[in-house]
């Protein structure tokens, strides 16, 4: 589910479904926790690059086993968002390719992130009937201001690499062919500095917001819960298997 390579303090981690354009079903939620553990424990590595093999950087929740009997995963959601807010390492994103859903609020999480020039980035929650997570109802405003951020929760539209740049979403764009290794350069730039000292400002510098993201995906998960199963998210989730547009135009009225 995930790859992983070291280089001289710096972890890379690769999403590794691309058939399934990275998108997020138990068995990967689970191997991108473990392995984002296992980096913070590991005091070899001092910084975790994160990105995707394919097309896609990761286009979020794997709606095609929604429903579906699974065996439920050890961490989850909720397991992956605590390990994501609680990570003491510093953490690049390599966006290469669709972003979408989890695959666009993870930028929440990170400290640098870059974007293939050719990517693009989507949050459709009120596109499928339910509401941001991924604490992205408060990172997204304290990343990008509230007119940015309204327009990327809100209007559940595709915006190109540059204009994540131009929001401040993202650190750099990059060719396609250089994000990776770009990405990396930065990090090990990063990685050569005092590993003591590098964590002490991570916390210094998270520590007095972590309690803010953890009350912004407690909020988040208690209404997105609310609206899962309900009309306008089957609906959505209906079209999206049809390959149509949601039609919302009858729901509200009832």
């Amino acid at each position: 589910m995930i790859l992983v390579s070291d280089k001289a303090h710096v972890r890379t981690i690769t999403l590794n479904r691309p058939d399934a354009m990275n998108a997020f079903n138990g068995a990967l939620f689970d191997a991108l926790t473990e392995g984002l553990l296992e980096a913070g424990e590991d005091s070899n590595v001092r910084v975790v690059v994160l990105t995707g093999k394919g097309k896609a950087f990761s286009t979020g929740l794997d709606l095609s086993e929604v429903g579906k009997d699974m065996e439920p995963p050890k961490h989850g959601v909720p397991g992956l968002f605590r390990t994501l807010v609680d990570f003491p390492k510093p953490l690049l994103l390599a966006i290469n390719g669709f972003a979408v859903g989890f695959g666009a609020t993870a930028i929440g999480f990170a400290d640098i992130s870059f974007m293939a020039r050719s990517a693009k980035l989507r949050t459709p929650f009120t596109s499928m009937g339910v509401v941001a997570e991924g604490a992205s109802s408060f990172t997204f405003p304290r990343i990008v201001g509230p007119q940015w951020a309204n327009w990327i929760l809100q209007s559940s539209s595709w915006l190109a690499s540059e204009d994540c740049e131009k929001a401040g979403l993202v650190f750099k764009v990059l060719e396609d062919d250089a994000l990776l290794e770009e990405t990396e350069r930065h990090a090990h730039i990063i990685a050569a500095n005092s590993p003591t000292a590098l964590k002490r400002n991570k916390d210094l510098i998270m520590g007095p917001i972590r309690e803010k993201y953890r009350e912004a995906i407690e909020k988040e998960g208690l209404v997105y819960e609310e609206l899962m199963g309900g009309p306008e998210n089957m609906e959505a989730i209906n079209a999206f298997l049809e390959k149509r547009d949601p039609d919302f135009s009858s729901i509200g009225r009832r």
